[in-house]
């Protein structure tokens, strides 16, 4: 089994946080192993070749997150 994937961050969205370590939680557009890109919510190392955990949603499933939080009182 290939441990190789390739990634290319299409478009850069913004920061969420930052972690004392440099450590960035990013929204990007990325492309992972030449498929169509997608939205993607993950921690990035500041150099962008380490990346931790994350979630990757098409613009419906994002839509319908924005949806979500838009109900949601957070207060």
């Amino acid at each position: 089994m290939a441990d190789d994937f390739s990634f290319s961050i299409k478009d850069y969205f913004g920061v969420l946080s930052e972690a004392k370590t440099g450590w960035k939680l990013e929204l990007n557009m990325v492309s992972w192993g030449d498929r169509p890109a997608k939205y993607d919510l993950r921690s990035w190392s500041p150099d962008h070749t380490k990346m931790g955990k994350g979630v990757t949603l098409t613009k419906e499933e994002l839509s319908a997150l924005k949806n979500l939080l838009a109900g949601m009182d957070l207060g």
